[in-house]
This record gives structure tokens, sequence and C-alpha cells, in this order.
């Protein structure tokens, strides 16, 4: 009975299912992928400390030897100071997740206080302090604009920022605003026509507010482009110097939840734009035919 009354109700909506909101529906699931992306490692909850941009860890394997290595007995020195850790560092936008022996994840957003709970022995090479650096001077969710001058490398590290615009929290912003803008969009409503029948009319949107909303849709699809691409490129950096760094005892990777939620968000946001834009013609087309 209760399928019978899901078909009934589904069979009633969609034909009242507009095309805009469909996009509507692209908007909110880009704006819940970029939300979680946003909240990795934030904190313990379940499923959390697995979204995250680059992981560092202790296990011991074959060391890579090259020609172009000056000291390649240091491998050696690494794995006697290294030990028995098995410490894993997992690094988010805003939060660090430490998992000290294999147990659950601790996360915080304060590096300092994550090191408090952990021995010498479980962090001999100070991963939460490499992790910490990187999330606080290499990968940050903001964009970055810098005056014409020149910085010290120390200044840069430390992320001297004369003009900061969080674009990832302004793309979802603008996301947000095109999905209010697209619920102004008029329905399917009855009407009655001369002869005093009604049917179902669907007027046209408006086209100010169609253009504002396709400008907004732009702006935060091209905001997460530059936010994606900086992450993905930062992140592969990343690990693979701190592999090298810790050749035959230190492990990283990036994460894989993570780049599929900002490549997923970027392209559903992509999808929004053509739609609207191919909308926004379609409509200007028929205007010129009828006007014709």
């Amino acid at each position: 009975m209760a399928t019978i009354r899901f078909s009934l109700g589904m069979q009633r909506l969609v034909p009242f299912l507009g095309y805009h909101h469909v996009l509507m529906i692209f908007i909110a699931i880009a704006i819940v992928l970029l939300s979680l992306l946003l909240a990795g490692c934030s904190s313990s909850s379940p499923g959390i400390p697995n979204i995250f941009l680059i992981s560092l860890y202790y296990a011991p394997y074959p060391p890579t030897f090259d020609p172009a290595q000056v000291d390649p007995g240091v491998t050696t020195a690494i794995a006697n100071i290294v030990g028995q850790a098995r410490l894993e560092v997992r690094v988010g936008y805003f939060g660090i997740c430490v998992n000290p022996d294999g147990g659950s994840f601790l996360c915080s957003n304060n590096a300092s206080a994550l090191a408090e709970q952990v021995s010498v022995d479980q962090d001999p090479l100070n991963l939460i302090w490499v992790a910490s650096t990187f999330k606080d001077s290499i990968v940050f969710p903001y964009l970055m604009w810098v005056q014409h001058r020149h910085v010290s490398l120390d200044e840069y590290l430390h992320g001297t920022k004369l003009i900061i615009t969080y674009y990832r929290i302004v793309a979802i912003i603008l996301a947000f605003v095109c999905f209010i803008l697209l619920a102004t969009f008029p329905g399917w409503h009855e009407e009655t026509d001369e002869r005093g029948s009604e049917r179902d009319v669907k007027p046209f949107p408006s086209r100010p507010v169609s253009q504002v909303a396709l400008a907004l849709i732009f702006v935060a699809s091209v905001f997460v482009l530059v936010s994606v691409l900086w992450q993905h490129t930062a992140s592969v950096a990343a690990s693979t110097i701190a592999l090298d760094l810790g050749n035959g005892s230190v492990v990283s990777g990036v994460g894989a939840a993570a780049m599929v939620l900002g490549w997923i968000g970027f392209s559903l946001l992509i999808i929004v734009t053509i739609g609207l834009l191919v909308m926004i013609l379609s409509i200007q087309l028929l205007d010129n035919l009828v006007d014709d």
C-alpha cells in the first residue's frame, strides 16, 4: 500500500518538476559535497577523519637508493630514530587527526594540543608539526592575492596574506544564492483560457534574474576550480616530498575521498552553469522567433 502511495505521489510530482528544479538539485548536492570537504578532519565523528588532503605515517619499507643521494646511509639513521613508532597524521582544511597507536583518531584544529597527547617515541620525526605547517602555510581555503612586492620565504611559508578572500567558502555562498534565485523561477500552474477551460502554464523566468544566477554560479565554479587545482597540486607535491625525506620510514598519501568530493562538486557546478546558459539562450531564441 505504501509503495502504491509513493508511486502515485511521484506521478503527480514529476509533471511539475521543472528544468530549474533539476539544476537546484545539482547545486544542493555540490554544496553538500564541498561542505563535507571543508569539514574533513575537523572532528572525530564517524567518516570525518577519512576525508583528508594528505596522510603521513610511520611504516618501515625498503628505502629507495639513487645516485643523486649524497648520503644514502641516512635512511638507516632515520629508521633508528623512528624505531617502533606507528603514528598516523591526517590533514584537512580546518583540522588534523592523529592516530598514535592504531586505535581511534584524535582530531583538533590545534596541533599543539594534539602533540601534548603524544609521546616522543610515538612521533620522533614531528609529523604532527609537519602536518600543521602543511595545513597553515600551504593549503588554505582562501583565494590569495598579494601585492607586487618581494617577500621572503619565511613570510610566505607563515602565510603573509595582504588581501584574503575565502574562495571555497565564497563559492558555497554564491552557489547557495544561485539556489535561492532559481527557487524564484515560476513553476507550473493552472490558468483559465478564453474558452473557460483550465490548462497548465509555465511562464518564462525573469531574464535579469537568470543572468544574475548564471554569473553567480560561473564565479562559484571558477573559485572551486582554482581551489581543487591548488588542493590537488599541493597535496601531491607535499606527499612526494615527505615520502622522499622519510625514505624507508615514513609513508605519505593523498586523500582520495577529498579529491573525489572536490572534483565532483566542481563538475556539478559546471553542469549547472552550462544548463543555465542553455536555458537563457533558448529563451532568447524563442523570443526572437515570436517577434519575427
